[in-house]
């Protein structure tokens, strides 16, 4: 009995120790080869191929969707910091949209690190407490910024809206405040809560305040998602520019009158309702009744640029990435998105 409890004791020792060499020798992601290697440093993640075969029927990876969900998988089997890497790849699509958002509304650009731990750049993203969207807003709040929120409509998950919603939260905070740390704050805890801490605690900044674990923590996940963000090297992370993800062109439609078969009008616009539902993540029902003097804006992914070739995806931050080998790929095999072509 003796010997076996020694036994048993020693197993966790001995996993922790593999597990942590696992991860040295992994670089925790995407590595970098070793440098006496004499080879330029490559993204070591696993090729997406352009087509699988799943019970005889082969299925098409390249459109964006499915590569995405692929992508996401393969990740989640491989890496386990694949968390780390989505958001690297999620924020080429969606920092271009929310930089000039913030910026037209003098909130400082570092905000968007906020979204970034709400979040994780998810737009569908949804926490146990209903808290939703890139921003996380709870229902209340967000009414209470103006976005619409129904059975049939949540513009919590509309990009734009939900933005420039944040935005105004953040503007009132600051009237309050005076300063963005406190802002900052206030996010996760509440503007009332912050200012009840630095009347009974005599301060005036929220990083010199005791306050909750989750709160205290906040800000400094804040700043290191900016850390991350300004060179995913030092993280061990070494990404293409075909490893993140590019933004979808789209074409919009304005509809001023309801669809009642939202699956329907889809498949005249030349997508899926699952696509429909992907590019526009607001829009909550198989139907979309629209009131009188009322209107609203559809995305509709343009038919091509679904079909996207990764090595021409253009990196928003050129420190995202460790790039010299796709260029060449691209030159020599224009069609060539994998160096796999299938699997079997």
């Amino acid at each position: 009995m003796k010997q076996k409890s020694r036994i048993s004791t020693l197993i966790p020792v001995l996993l922790s120790a593999i597990f942590i060499t696992s991860l040295t020798s992994s670089h925790y992601a995407c590595s970098k080869q070793e440098e006496n290697s004499g080879e330029t440093p490559r993204n070591s993640c696993i090729e997406i191929p352009k087509k699988i075969e799943f019970c005889g029927e082969t299925i098409d990876l390249t459109r964006y969707d499915r590569r995405e969900a692929m992508d996401r998988e393969l990740l989640a089997f491989s890496y386990m910091h694949s968390t780390s890497i989505q958001i690297l790849k999620r924020a080429n699509r969606y920092f271009p949209v929310i930089e000039p958002i913030l910026k037209a509304n003098n909130v400082p650009d570092d905000f968007k690190y906020l979204m970034v731990i709400e979040s994780n750049v998810n737009p569908n993203a949804r926490s146990v407490a209903g808290a939703a969207g890139l921003w996380q807003i709870m229902p209340a709040t967000g009414k209470e910024l103006g976005l619409e929120i129904n059975q049939y409509v949540d513009e919590r998950y509309h990009i734009k809206k939900s933005t420039e919603a944040a935005c105004k939260y953040l503007k009132q905070a600051y009237q309050r405040f005076g300063n963005w740390v406190n802002v900052a704050a206030s996010y996760n805890a509440g503007q009332a809560r912050i200012t009840r801490q630095s009347e009974k605690q005599y301060e005036n900044n929220a990083l010199d305040m005791h306050l909750v674990e989750e709160t205290s923590r906040y800000i400094y996940r804040i700043l290191a998602a900016k850390i991350l963000f300004q060179d995913p090297r030092i993280f061990g992370f070494y990404l293409k520019s075909s490893d993140l993800y590019p933004p979808i062109p789209y074409h919009e439609v304005v509809i001023d009158t309801t669809i009642t078969d939202l699956a329907l009008f889809a498949k005249e616009q030349g997508i899926t309702y699952a696509i429909l539902r992907n590019a526009n993540p607001w829009i909550k029902e198989y139907s979309l009744p629209v009131k009188e003097k009322k209107s609203y804006i559809i995305q509709i992914p343009d038919q091509q640029e679904m079909y996207y070739n990764p090595y021409m995806t253009r990196t928003h931050f050129p420190n995202w990435i460790n790039d010299t080998i796709a260029p060449v790929q691209l030159k020599k095999n224009p069609d060539a998105l994998s160096p796999i072509s299938s699997i079997p």
